[in-house]
């Protein structure tokens, strides 16, 4: 079984549903995990994706906040959503495939401007967060699944448009790095873009408070894609669609893409 994947943060799912389209025609991936949909389940405009060949969908939804959907070609056995550090927000929906793997969709909390837990609860959040998903696959080793999202972390240096000025801002701190490293290591994830593309400067966020956001270029790769240790070899092709994030109204993000061989 062959399957392309993509996941993209949205930035409100109904608000954005002609780009998810747009993508969904263009593109054509088999899955496409989306997170901030900022809807409740019932209101996600599921009839236009169906309309494109996508009539199976797994989500976890609020109003007007977070919110994590998995829209598919391929039916899909909803597994649940976890509520990590006892938030009480939508940020988490799994699906297992036909095929038995399991595809994880999250949506990290930001985390706020200032990285200090003591002067910032949504920084806390953020860590605490991450530490109970990597004690779930310490205690709890994954196999046979992927996890993407909106992690909303940056790791490497050249994951950002420059290391040394993004050290104290939010996405890219040594804590934050540390945290997001432990995760993987815990549940011994590799990271499939950077397996495919290992150098080079990659981004998938541009804010939107740049309006010369492709010139500028100053983006950070904040989407990730990761598989178990056990099946990561078998993806491939993956790539960044640049493209979204300078169409009509966009998503700040764009979509990241890998295809997998199982």
């Amino acid at each position: 079984m062959s399957f392309t994947l993509a996941t993209w943060n949205i930035n409100s799912v109904r608000l954005r549903e002609p780009i998810v389209c747009k993508l969904l025609a263009e593109q054509g991936p088999d899955i496409l995990c989306l997170q901030e949909t900022k809807s409740p389940v019932e209101k996600i405009p599921t009839q236009g994706f169906a309309d494109l060949g996508y009539p199976h969908m797994v989500a976890r939804g609020q109003k007007g906040y977070n919110g994590v959907a998995i829209i598919s070609k391929i039916p899909l056995e909803d597994m649940g959503g976890l509520d990590l550090a006892s938030l009480g927000h939508a940020r988490h929906v799994a699906a297992r495939l036909p095929n038995g793997v399991v595809v994880h969709n999250h949506y990290v909390p930001a985390g706020g401007d200032e990285p200090d837990r003591e002067k910032n609860e949504k920084f806390g959040q953020k860590l605490d967060y991450l530490t109970e998903l990597r004690d779930i696959f310490s205690n709890d080793a994954p196999q046979k699944s992927i996890l993407v999202g909106d992690l909303n972390i940056a790791p490497r240096e050249d994951d950002v448009w420059d290391h040394k000025k993004l050290l104290k801002v939010v996405s890219h701190t040594p804590v934050e790095v540390e945290h997001f490293t432990s995760v993987m290591e815990a549940g011994n994830w590799v990271d499939v873009t950077r397996n495919d593309i290992p150098d080079g400067k990659v981004y998938s966020w541009w804010s939107y408070r740049a309006k010369d956001w492709s010139d500028a270029d100053k983006g950070r790769r904040l989407d990730h894609i990761w598989a178990t240790s056990d099946i990561a070899q078998s993806a491939h092709s993956s790539r960044i669609y640049r493209d979204a994030r300078g169409w009509e109204k966009p998503s700040d993000h764009a979509p990241v893409f890998a295809t997998f061989d199982l």
